[in-house]
Order: structure tokens, then sequence, then C-alpha cells
């Protein structure tokens, strides 16, 4: 029998946008515990979606509710004629991605 695999196909940039598009509102701290990183590295990597454009924050009381840019290539070479809403409509089939996408 074959041990589990250490390593995974997506990024945790990725991942990070799974998180969201599953919760439009998950807080930094829930992203972490479901990437299996730190809050601290999922504000930075939500701030470098933000910057890029592939996320945007909007406060609603405490708490931010994000939306993804959908739209936008993704951003790798191999995949670069996808578009990121294709790539979340695969990974989160439960998702209503339209809910985070604008």
């Amino acid at each position: 029998m074959s041990q589990p695999a250490t390593w995974s196909f997506l990024t945790n940039h990725a991942r990070v946008l799974i998180c969201i598009a599953q919760d439009p509102g998950v807080r930094l701290r829930e992203i972490g515990e479901a990437v299996g990183i730190t809050e601290r590295a999922a504000h930075r990597i939500v701030g470098e979606l933000a910057d890029a454009g592939y996320v945007s924050r909007q406060r609603v009381g405490r708490r931010n509710r994000y939306a993804i840019r959908s739209d936008l290539p993704v951003p790798d070479p191999l995949a670069r004629n996808q578009r990121v809403g294709d790539l979340l409509a695969v990974l989160t089939p439960a998702a209503d991605s339209s809910s985070a996408a604008r």
C-alpha cells in the first residue's frame, strides 16, 4: 500500500482562492486552517491576490467580504488560456462561484 502524497498539485494561492470561492465571507484564520498555513501567510496571499486584481475586499461590519474576478486569466504560462472562473468551476463544484465572481 502506498503512502499518501506529501505534496499538492495546487499552490497556496490557488487553495486560498478556492476557500474564498466556497465562502466569500471566510476569515483569514479559517483560510489558514483550511490551507495549512498561518493566518499571517493567509493575509499575505490574500493581499497579493488583491494587488494582482484577482480578489477584491469589501468591509462589511467587522469582517471582509471577498469577490473573485473570475474573468481574469490563470497566471500560469501553461494555463494562460484558461480563466480563473474555469479553474474554480472544476475545483469547487458545490460552490456557487457566480456569487463570488463579479
